[in-house]
């Protein structure tokens, strides 16, 4: 008994008001978007106000959302000048004689379609910039899909997988981020990890797989033209029917659109100057009627004011969660409670508990707030930071990348496929978590982390 109240009053030293108010904040929220009582936008805003005002932070409030638009502000831009190339590229019809090429390849075979997807996600992939990822690839595959009925649930989670195993290349950003809070070289991180890596995209393979048998059994193998007569979707008809450039211009916006990638790669000018100067040329060149230029703009507005709006809601919403010390609070909670027997094991902990961390915990905030306090905690195991790092990445970085609400490119990815959160979730859960747990079992059987 007195064992038991020792440990009663270790549990409330820990959890203070603020740890159990922020669990109570990214509880709620997930609750409401999942069950779909709120749309994501009205979630975010109401769940920030009415914790910020719980936790009686009434008149601190504006600055810390106003902190938190800031934060994301720099993507929402880089948001609206992607959206607007790419789509003024689908509009030039840049991408048709590629989606020709793998309509001849796949010639109607829904499970060919879904393979080509993740094979084209990994090599997009290697320019390690998700949001990037996934505009090229869902721009290029997503008429295929309207156009054979397929479900574009089936499109988000492949490219979800796919691009998030690609996100541990050393120049994404999670495994920037984990060497710079961890101090430890990048190569330290990411070499051992390669053959890990190589598993995690056997296993995406594999479950585009079986992903695309499911979808031949409910659709069988057709042709293109059979599924393009007047019953088409709206969408499909509008990919159809959009405005063509100049076909002489072919050539001019494939080099404008491989020169921009090989800029973005090579970090020339921030990423948000260089899909605003594309595209300015882009449709002067191929526009040069001012009146027409205002149209290709109004005709894609709708879909980067969608994808605008859920970033400065989620801003809104990080910026009270960080700005009130839920988040630090709930950090050093979570670190503190961890059992003495279970210190040893932390590298597969961390690995396996990285996906319910990317709902709760930002990138930065997982990466330069959590991940150095269990780093710290590991070394009293004799547990290098190394190890820990890359047992984070191995979660974090691949499953939750496509998973978090807290993460804005999953948002691009929802609004370029035309998919709800909540399902998306639940459609990509299963396979992002089998990603995980194929990563560790590879990561403990090639020495990468100790069990």
């Amino acid at each position: 008994m007195k064992n038991l109240k020792v440990l009663i009053f270790s549990i409330k030293g820990v959890f203070n008001m603020l740890t159990i108010l922020g669990f109570c904040m990214i509880l709620t929220f997930l609750v409401l978007v999942i069950t779909k009582r709120l749309s994501v936008v009205v979630a975010f805003i109401f769940t920030a106000i009415a914790f910020g005002l719980i936790g009686g932070f009434a008149s601190e409030m504006g600055d810390m959302m106003v902190a938190g638009i800031l934060k994301v502000t720099p993507t929402a831009v880089m948001i609206v000048f992607a959206i607007l190339y790419f789509g003024l590229m689908i509009d030039v019809g840049l991408f048709e004689p590629m989606i020709a090429k793998i309509l001849s390849f796949v010639k109607g075979d829904p499970l060919k379609v879904v393979m080509a997807t993740a094979i084209i996600t990994i090599l997009v992939g290697l320019d390690g910039d998700g949001s990037s990822t996934f505009m090229i690839t869902v721009s290029a595959m997503l008429p295929l899909y309207i156009k054979l009925g397929m479900n574009r649930l089936v499109l988000a989670c492949v490219v979800g997988l796919a691009a998030g195993v690609m996100n541990m290349i050393p120049w994404g950003g999670p495994l920037v981020r984990a060497a710079a809070s961890l101090q430890v070289e990048v190569s330290e991180l990411f070499i051992p990890l390669i053959p890990v890596m190589i598993c995690g995209l056997l296993w995406t393979l594999f479950s585009a797989y079986v992903l695309g048998k499911k979808e031949r059994e409910r659709l069988g193998v057709s042709s293109l033209e059979t599924n393009m007569q007047p019953g088409m979707s709206e969408q499909a008809a509008a990919v159809e029917t959009a405005p063509q450039g100049t076909s002489k211009l072919f050539w001019f916006n494939w080099f404008l659109t491989i020169l921009l990638m090989v800029l973005l790669v090579m970090e020339v000018l921030p990423i948000q100057i260089l899909f605003a100067s594309a595209f300015a040329i882009a449709l002067f060149v191929n526009f040069p009627n001012p009146k027409e230029q205002q149209e290709r703009i109004l005709s894609h507005a709708n879909s980067f004011v969608m994808i605008c709006t859920l970033i400065f809601a989620a801003g809104i919403f990080t910026g009270v969660f960080t700005e009130t010390k839920m988040m630090d609070s709930m950090a050093a909670s979570i670190v503190t409670v961890i059992p003495e027997w279970l210190g040893a094991h932390l590298p597969v902990v961390v690995a396996l508990t990285s996906i319910p961390m990317g709902f709760i915990f930002s990138p930065d905030a997982y990466y330069f707030g959590i991940l150095p306090i269990i780093s710290e905690t590991a070394s009293n195991f004799g547990i290098a930071p190394v190890e820990i790092g890359r047992a984070a990445l191995l979660g974090h970085s691949t499953a939750g990348f496509p998973l978090s609400p807290l993460v804005p490119a999953t948002f691009i990815l929802i609004g370029l496929v035309g998919v709800d959160f909540g399902d998306h979730q639940k459609f990509l859960f299963k396979w992002a978590f089998g990603t995980t747990i194929i990563m560790t079992i590879a990561a403990i059987a090639f020495g990468v982390i100790t069990l």
